[in-house]
């Protein structure tokens, strides 16, 4: 067994009706909308005046939300990739990529399909949106929209920036207090000593009493009546696990502040914007300051349960909407640590980028970079593969 795929979970001994493809290339297009969020980056140190998103959702059940005018306001899992710089010597992708950005979910999931591919993503640009990327993101928007009111905010500075995720997240916890289910919730944390930033799909409470512990949702779409394959399972059923990981995190520790503020380069004394302070005002915050901000941030965390130790993937089809299948599973606190673990050592220049896993070799086949790569260089082998995987 090779080293990157020892990490990789058992088959799931559940079964569907439902038939079961492979792959195919509509699907493989949804995947490479995961790497393309993977290889956009965060806001500068430095922003000019834009409008960013905000939710709000307190008693009044109202979210503020908003879309951004410039790279530098939009979410955290959807901001634009600088060109690529010239590498130095021995320096990292975390280095030349996401330095004073911290690490998105997608960046580590991505790198468990294919470490490869990343890296290339990474250094030769994303592929282009197509038709099924689009509809799996409007789809999510449909999700969100149906419980989230979006408006816009005018952000004058990085701290105005972050404190717009910041506002979001506590108005997301304040959803699940009141209402028992919020979608599209900004994280932040420290993980593994990297700070990594996401957005949870949907955090619902559960519909019994004695279950106090809000459980993690992520809806897949799918552009054909089938279920994924296990590949495509494993690798959702890992990012899951890295937001519950990140959520139980922040919810039971000690939020590093000023780490936070120092890795991130932000003023705590910095004073918000008008625009900001007014949505605050009304969301019942009386913050000046980002740092004051901070500290409600910190509050909030503590007020927030663990989440279940279950987690639910759903499978939709993009068709009608139609349910697919769920896949609901139990979290393996030391597989998704070991995963972490080991391609943050191909993020931090520890190691070599590695091909797909043992058994795999089929994702070659709609690899936009496999002309470049040696692995996707063998047609005879991955012609074979095809043929041993194609629908049933």
């Amino acid at each position: 067994m090779s080293d990157e795929s020892k990490f990789h979970p058992r088959p799931s001994s559940s079964s569907s009706e439902i038939p079961t493809e492979i792959v195919s290339e509509a699907e493989m297009a949804l995947i490479e909308a995961a790497l393309a969020a993977a290889v956009r980056s965060s806001a500068p140190a430095a922003l000019s005046s834009s409008s960013s998103p905000i939710r709000r959702s307190f008693p009044s059940g109202r979210v503020l939300s908003g879309c951004s005018s410039s790279q530098a306001a939009r979410d955290i899992e959807d901001l634009s990739l600088p060109a690529p710089k010239r590498a130095k010597a021995a320096e990292s992708l975390f280095k030349r990529f996401r330095k004073r950005r911290g690490l998105m979910v997608t960046d580590i999931t991505a790198a468990e399909w294919c470490e490869k591919q990343m890296e290339f993503t990474l250094l030769q640009g994303r592929p282009k949106r197509t038709h099924a990327m689009k509809a799996g993101s409007t789809r999510h928007e449909e999700l969100e929209e149906e419980i989230i009111k979006r408006v816009q905010v005018s952000v004058q500075s990085a701290e105005d920036s972050w404190a717009v995720k910041l506002m979001n997240f506590i108005a997301g916890a304040n959803q699940i207090l009141f209402d028992g289910l919020t979608r599209e919730i900004p994280v932040v944390g420290l993980v593994e000593g990297v700070w990594m930033v996401g957005v949870i799909d949907e955090i619902r409470m559960s519909v019994t009493e004695s279950d106090e512990h809000p459980l993690l949702v992520d809806t897949k779409t799918r552009s054909r009546p089938s279920l994924p394959s296990e590949a495509q399972k494993r690798n959702a059923r890992f990012q899951l696990m890295c937001y519950k990981y990140m959520w139980d995190n922040i919810v039971t520790n000690e939020f590093p502040s000023t780490h936070f503020f120092e890795y991130f380069g932000l003023d705590p004394q910095c004073t918000l914007s008008g625009d900001v302070r007014k949505c605050l005002a009304e969301s019942g915050l009386k913050s000046k300051t980002f740092g004051e901000l901070v500290k409600y941030f910190t509050v909030t965390c503590h007020l927030l349960p663990r989440t279940n130790e279950q987690l639910l993937l759903r499978y939709e089809y993009q068709a009608d909407h139609s349910l697919l299948g769920e896949d609901k599973f139990a979290y393996d606190p030391n597989w998704v640590k070991g995963q972490m673990e080991w391609h943050l050592k191909f993020w931090m220049g520890e190691r070599e980028a590695n091909y797909v896993s043992s058994g795999e070799e089929w994702k070659c086949r709609f690899c936009s970079f496999s002309s470049k790569c040696i692995m996707g260089n063998q047609p005879e082998k991955l012609a074979d593969e095809g043929q041993e995987k194609s629908s049933p």
